[in-house]
């Protein structure tokens, strides 16, 4: 029974939010308190398995936040400006070169994680340089497309935290075994670029040209700009990431130190702080906030054994010998799955069942995380239809939503395979 309830739960919550007939946040919250009442739970019990949900997510929430806080204080202040005029200034009127750039400096600005941010960033520096040249538009948001996929599996992306938030792990464990295959990734995006670089360079040759990216700049973003702090900005950064990755602090608490840092040194009048506080607040709110009330959702699933219940069903139906192989079949098919299911529905309805089936079954649970961040909502995520950055994407690019998913799916869908073949080798997951 309980494994009906449960199942039904996730259907109706997958619908709801793929018909746009609830927003997320509210589907999280109210979808499983509903199905909890109908499986007989009283408000009581339902309130103390809600609790212990937001407890678990809550180091995760904090991460986000501050992760976030601190990257856009990064963005602000200008700390990937000389890397952005670096980049153009190389590029000259050669396509290859042009294309390549574009691929480098997308990596390097969503190391934030941020889609939006990155995609605003990079195409409003390149655009210009694409219509000048006469360089296929399509390339353009494709490219970028391709480069913020490896990317997004860092731990502070908004896919990477509902990951670790539905498996209660950590980036030690759940993105440093991925990292060979994040690598892997970069490079086949490099090669990709290469390619379209050479077709293009092939096509058009080379024209020489004057662009200036600070011409681009709004009053309010010359304001914000720290340029006499790059230097100080980059080692804190660097810093930062390679204390993470050495796990010897916990992430939520070294993202709320040095967010905080990097305020007061970038910022250290009050209005100035407000202003970089209130610009990224809703944004903060918006993706902190969904953590919790995905909380709610899991600590209920969970506690209320619905999900326990959906595993062991799908463990009387996949035989013993097959199990292994359950991680890899989810890999393979975590890009194209970006296109049926928002990041929501899948981190939140499907790997908690996939997870809980492959602990019954003797797997290591957090290989399903792995997997499905190597295409689910990561690669995929620029050409899902149910992202909202997708749109920012082709919009500013130009291009219709139909035509960039032709143009970039197998392109994207092999930096998902490469990335799943190094994972295999490198033991992220296994066979």
């Amino acid at each position: 029974m309980l494994a009906l309830i449960g199942f039904s739960t996730i259907v109706v919550f997958l619908l709801l939010i793929i018909t746009k007939r609830l927003s997320v946040i509210t589907a999280l919250v109210t979808i499983p308190v509903v199905f909890a009442f109908i499986a007989g739970f009283n408000y009581s019990q339902i309130g103390t398995m809600a609790l212990a949900g937001i407890k678990q997510v809550a180091p995760t929430g904090i991460l986000l936040m501050f992760a976030v806080l601190y990257f856009s204080v990064m963005l602000d202040a200008g700390l990937f400006d000389p890397v952005i005029a670096f980049i153009v200034r190389s590029v000259k009127g050669d396509p290859l070169k042009v294309i390549v750039g574009t691929a480098l400096l997308t990596m390097i600005v969503h190391l934030d994680g941020d889609g939006t941010a990155t995609f605003m960033i990079v195409l409003s520096a390149f655009l210009p340089i694409y219509k000048r040249l006469g360089i296929n538009r399509l390339i353009l948001a494709g490219i970028v497309a391709l480069s913020v996929g490896p990317m997004h599996l860092v731990p502070w992306s908004g896919t990477s935290v509902r990951a670790m938030s539905t498996l209660n792990t950590d980036a030690v464990h759940l993105f440093n075994p991925n990292i060979p295959a994040m690598i892997g990734g970069v490079c086949w995006v490099l090669f990709v670029a290469y390619i379209f670089g050479k077709r293009e360079r092939k096509r058009l040759g080379i024209i020489s040209f004057n662009y200036h990216h600070k011409e681009n700049f709004t009053d309010d973003q010359h304001a914000l700009r720290r340029p006499k702090l790059v230097i100080v900005n980059a080692v804190l950064t660097v810093s930062l990431i390679f204390i993470l990755l050495k796990g010897v602090v916990p992430a939520p608490v070294l993202f709320v130190v040095a967010s905080i840092i990097a305020l007061m040194i970038n910022y250290s009048k009050l209005p100035d702080q407000q202003k970089v506080m209130k610009a990224h607040g809703s944004n903060i709110f918006m993706v902190s906030g969904m953590i919790f009330a995905a909380g709610v959702y899991s600590g209920i699933l969970t506690e209320s054994k619905m999900i326990a219940s959906m595993a062991t069903w799908l463990v009387n139906l996949i035989p013993q010998q097959h199990a292994s192989f359950i991680p890899a079949i989810t890999a393979v098919f975590s890009m194209p799955a970006s296109i049926l299911f928002t990041p929501d529905a899948y981190y939140y309805g499907v790997v908690p069942v996939l997870s809980h089936t492959c602990t019954q079954l003797g797997v290591d649970p957090l290989e399903i995380g792995r997997a499905s961040l190597l295409g689910q909502m990561t690669v995929g995520f620029p050409l899902s239809p149910l992202t909202a950055s997708t749109f920012l994407l082709i919009g500013l690019a130009e291009v219709e939503l139909g035509e960039h998913q032709r143009f970039i799916f197998k392109w994207a869908w092999g930096t998902t395979i490469v990335m799943t073949i190094i994972a295999l080798l490198t033991g992220s997951i296994h066979i």
